[in-house]
């Protein structure tokens, strides 16, 4: 299959490069760059030298031609090439929130008109592989939802509050220098920032909603100085007293046959730089609270590795095809 990666340069664009090069049933066409159009690809990301040979280009939309595009510009952007890569029937895995909520909620939540709107299948395959399957479009979700959502989604239907706690690396904020990633600010701190109104808080809330729960959800999110992953504690105020026992058959049960959820001990250098997202729980005595912890890398199942499992997907392949692949440790 031809890959063309719209807006290649950045972190998860790099990522997206590295994971193409190693499929076995992927090759990189097009690799897209505003500011570096003209410059290789290895020059402006060395640890790729020996497996990409591409320049960075600057199509029109309408040039981009390939059997998959990823889109992994910034919000706002994806929308000027989806319409038409969607007319045309390009499968296409949009890494922007441009297609992962309802258009009010988007032209609310970003402060903008969508001016290309249609419904696409939200790309958590573990929730919504019914709706992926078949699809030429699809939108990957966030990294903050995808860890999150995953961490509750066996006991949302038990919830009446959640509360979701996350760390997350520097990587997250993408490659443009700023006073928050400056590493003088970073370094031997726990920053919290948007404690109360992420623009990412309406998705996990809509992901809840749609796992049958009419929880309320509220998130903070914290940089840490580390460079990928996230880890989210789940706080599940339960409707009902619950007990440990029940709560295990629920993850083994909605878990047990996916290729890259593993129950077990959640740590970041467990995930880096993997498509996994490691899961544990334990409820509090007394039955009424579940705390549920998740690691993912957030340039993988956050990012780039979740978009190459929903192109798996989408063109019916293997799902784990170029992704089943453990962390380096230590």
């Amino acid at each position: 299959m031809d890959i063309a990666i719209i807006g290649a340069s950045g972190y998860a664009g790099g990522d997206l490069m590295r994971l193409i090069a190693l499929h076995p049933h992927a090759e990189l066409v097009c690799a897209t760059s505003r500011k570096l159009e003209g410059t290789p690809v290895k020059k402006d990301q060395p640890h790729l030298n020996g497996f990409i040979d591409l320049d960075y280009t600057n199509p029109g939309v309408d040039a981009v031609d390939a059997d998959v595009v990823f889109l992994a510009v910034p919000h706002t952007v994806a929308m000027q090439y989806a319409g038409s890569l969607h007319s045309r029937g390009i499968k296409t895995v949009d890494l922007s929130a441009d297609y992962r909520l309802p258009q009010p909620i988007y032209e609310e939540v970003y402060g903008v008109t969508h001016t290309a709107f249609f419904d696409a299948p939200y790309g958590i395959p573990e929730l919504h592989r019914k709706e992926i399957i078949g699809t030429s479009f699809v939108a990957n979700p966030g990294c903050f939802p995808t860890g999150a959502t995953l961490a509750a989604a066996p006991v949302a239907d038990l919830a009446k509050t959640i509360i979701y706690d996350s760390k997350t690396g520097v990587s997250g904020a993408g490659d443009t220098v700023s006073e928050t990633t400056h590493y003088p600010n970073v370094a031997d701190n726990i920053n919290p920032y948007k404690w109360t109104a992420h623009r990412h808080l309406p998705e996990m809330q809509l992901e809840i909603s749609r796992l049958g729960s009419r929880a309320s959800v509220h998130f903070t999110p914290h940089l840490v100085p580390v460079t990928r992953g996230i880890l989210t504690t789940a706080h599940i105020i339960t409707e009902r007293p619950v007990t440990a026992e029940e709560i295990r058959v629920r993850y083994k049960h909605l878990y047990q046959n996916e290729p890259f959820i593993r129950l077990q001990a959640p740590k970041l250098g467990n995930v880096r730089g993997t498509n996994f997202c490691d899961i544990a729980f334990e409820v509090e005595e007394g039955g009424r609270r579940i705390v549920a912890v998740s690691a993912i890398d957030n340039l993988m199942k956050g990012a780039a590795g979740q978009a190459v499992q929903n192109m798996n997907i989408i063109c019916g392949l293997k799902e784990t095809e170029g992704l089943l692949f453990p962390s380096a440790a230590p």
